[in-house]
């Protein structure tokens, strides 16, 4: 007669420690190290009737300083890591991998290539050429179904590494919009996403999501604070496009119009006296800047300054479907219709899709 775990739990508790053991040997713990000047002490600045801890620096001194943490995992034996784009975004910093078995030993790690409009970094341990590393099998994420049980494995709050936790998966093509990059000030608006309740701490984004046959099948990237056993993976296809990209040019290629801009609702058009309440007004965040980079995609169109592009490939751009959505739809080398409002015209221009530069 079976146990009353077995009855609840209809599968075997074997196989999941069994998928355990495969999968921990090829996921990663990222530290992120930064040289800054060295800290020499303290000391109180008062300012506006308040005293502020202010740190003194020597002078001409730097030191290693964690800047932050993540996970990761091997995907080839070669040393090649899949992780999240924002876990890796500083171009400036440093990046070291550790083995949940050797944690005394540093593997310098550096960046080949950052696809952020999905959260995807592709990383590299630096080795010499005879050393191999314990990899994992990915999965396909089109086969992923509601209900099943999956087992998530990361470094969990950036201090305990190989944390697993067991889950199922609670939801499918789930949109979220999460914290983007520091530098851009932008928030990411990540689509297509897996959610389950197995736990996703901070520290696990760039993990591994395993199904029962220790395949990955999404890379853990966020978690929803406030809400209890909510946490969101990038279906492990794309990552795998991103792959192939990168074997065949080098490099993730990315489609890219070339525009800064808001998207409009009925509050920004009420108090800006706007036209309309839809579209995407195209203008510089900061004296500068420019609001249509030259020599892009938008440039050549024709597109301008304070331009409203309120149409594009058929689709009225609004706050739920965005221009960036729409762009990401496509590829290198489209071209997409787009209707835009310039002063009282309305005008109809083509868009030919041109590569992001990296």
């Amino acid at each position: 007669m079976l146990g009353w775990k077995e009855q609840l739990f209809p599968i075997r508790m074997k196989n999941i420690t069994d998928v355990i053991k495969k999968v921990s040997p090829s996921v990663v713990s990222i530290v992120v190290t930064k040289d800054l000047p060295k800290v020499d002490g303290f000391y109180n600045m008062p300012l506006g009737g308040r005293n502020f801890v202010v740190p003194k620096f020597k002078k001409g001194e730097k030191e290693e300083v964690k800047i932050g943490s993540g996970s990761g995992f091997v995907v080839s034996e070669n040393g090649i890591v899949l992780t999240n784009s924002h876990v890796v975004q500083d171009v400036n910093a440093e990046y070291t991998a550790f083995f949940d078995q050797e944690h005394d030993v540093k593997h310098t790690m550096f960046v080949v290539a950052r696809d952020p409009l999905h959260d995807i970094a592709i990383c590299k341990i630096d080795s010499d050429h005879e050393k191999t590393f314990p990899s994992l099998e990915l999965g396909n994420s089109t086969n992923v179904e509601l209900g099943e049980y999956v087992i998530a494995v990361g470094n969990a709050l950036g201090e305990f590494s190989n944390t697993v936790s067991l889950g199922i998966i609670s939801g499918l093509s789930r949109f979220i919009q999460a914290q983007g990059d520091a530098q851009t000030r932008q928030a990411e608006r990540l689509r297509g996403l897996i959610q389950t309740d197995a736990a996703i701490n901070p520290g696990n984004s760039g993990g591994p999501l395993i199904n029962m046959n220790g395949e990955v099948i999404g890379i853990n990237t966020a978690v929803v604070f406030g809400a209890q056993s909510i946490g969101f993976s990038i279906p492990i296809n794309q990552a795998k496009a991103d792959i192939a990209e990168v074997k065949k040019h080098g490099r993730i290629r990315l489609p890219f119009l070339g525009v800064r801009y808001i998207i409009l609702d009925k509050n920004i058009q009420e108090q800006n006296k706007l036209p309309v309440d839809y579209g995407a007004l195209i203008m510089r965040e900061t004296l500068g800047e420019t609001a249509v980079l030259p020599n892009s995609s938008a440039a050549h169109a024709g597109l301008e300054e304070f331009d409203i592009i309120l149409e594009a490939d058929g689709k009225k751009i609004t706050p739920e479907t965005t221009l960036q959505d729409i762009i990401s739809e496509r590829t290198i080398g489209d071209t997409i219709p787009m209707k835009v409002r310039r002063g009282e015209d309305e005008l109809e221009l083509t868009v030919e899709l041109e590569e992001k530069k990296q």
